[in-house]
């Protein structure tokens, strides 16, 4: 198929906050003193709900723009099938029936059939034929129009404005791989012994190749309870970072998946740090505190799984895909090249610490 590359951008203009504002009615304002309740006469503003309910506000606006995204996606399939239908002078519905519908055939009598055995029904096959027909075509005409909707966007230029909602980290003293002054920061909540925090760990390094000094990562301590060796595994690999190998410690323990205490102190023999001194650190809990204080900050932004990201400060949930991960990237590359002036506070990280 030969298809005219088309460029096809949606921009929200105010971002997502002016978007819940319209659809929540000034769900979030900008003044933080506004009332929102009162307590036998004690004022209980917007700062006060942000400041205490912050992470359930935050969760609240992520449902509501995974359900915004794929009503971005819907809409930008459609724009390409209008592009493209004109570009031909016809409408999106000959379009469709011309190069996508009309290929398609009907399943034989005896793949009705075979359909019919496997449902759940005490009609003849001869009362329910026209409506299992009927379904099975639709089926196939909606795998066949998206499968010819993703040619499109092959050849076509697409890019989402629509941002995640965003928080406050706090970045002091965190450990940073890459440069600090990075225009993209990754902020990292997991667990050393999440399979879904292993699984994506290839894609964080590959990113920073694929970016070089424009993408930094932070690491953030959320060790999950069911997870037993987690929190020993996090206090070790800040072990190690006390004598400068944190990342090479974060590595081996994604990569191998040996997190008992003696897997812990044999990683240290291997990277040749002073056992003594870390097998000390580890022993004595010196750095349970640190990892908890993390932990505590990934609740109040109302974490409850890993891994979890905030890009620039842009929430982001779950295992997600490479291609996921890259676009944010991209888009706040973007935000960063159209908008020389520093970042309004509650939009973006603030400024990491590096270790």
């Amino acid at each position: 198929m030969k298809v005219r590359q088309v460029v096809v951008c949606l921009a929200v203009g105010l971002g997502l906050t002016g978007i819940i504002n319209h659809a929540y009615g000034q769900a979030v304002p900008n003044d933080k003193s506004e009332i929102v309740a009162e307590v036998n006469g004690e004022k209980l503003t917007y700062g006060d709900l942000e400041n205490q309910q912050g992470g359930q506000l935050l969760q609240a606006r992520y449902a509501y723009y995974n359900s915004q995204r794929k009503a971005v996606e819907q809409l930008v399939d459609e724009k390409l099938l209008e592009i493209h239908a004109r570009s031909k002078g016809l409408t999106v519905d000959q379009l469709l029936n011309q190069e996508v519908y009309d290929k398609i055939k009907d399943p034989t009598e005896d793949q009705l059939q075979v359909y019919y055995e496997g449902l759940e029904t005490n009609d003849p096959y001869e009362a329910v034929r026209d409506r299992v027909l009927e379904h099975i075509r639709e089926l196939r005409h909606g795998k066949a129009r998206a499968a010819y909707v993703a040619e499109l966007k092959k050849q076509a230029t697409v890019q989402v404005m629509l941002q995640a909602p965003s928080a406050m980290l706090n970045l002091k003293d965190a450990y940073v791989r890459g440069p600090k002054n990075a225009p993209v920061t990754v902020v990292e909540f997991a667990d050393y012994e999440c399979p879904y925090c292993q699984r994506v760990k290839p894609d964080l390094q590959k990113l920073q190749t694929e970016y070089g000094d424009k993408v930094s990562v932070v690491y953030k301590d959320f060790p999950l309870p069911m997870h037993h060796r987690a929190q020993k595994a996090a206090e070790a690999a800040r072990c190690a970072g006390e004598q400068g190998k944190f990342w090479e410690f974060n590595d081996v323990l994604f990569y191998s998946k040996q997190l008992d205490i003696t897997n812990l102190k044999e990683h240290a023999h291997v990277l040749k740090l002073d056992e003594a001194r870390f097998n000390q650190c580890l022993d004595n809990g010196t750095e349970t505190t640190a990892v908890k204080k993390d932990l505590e900050e990934g609740k109040h932004l109302g974490l409850s799984g890993t891994p979890s990201f905030f890009i620039n400060g842009h929430f982001i949930s779950g295992a997600v895909e490479y291609a996921a991960l890259k676009e944010m990237v991209d888009q706040q590359l973007a935000v960063a090249q159209n908008s020389p002036a520093p970042p309004q506070t509650g939009s973006a990280p603030q400024q990491v610490s590096k270790k």
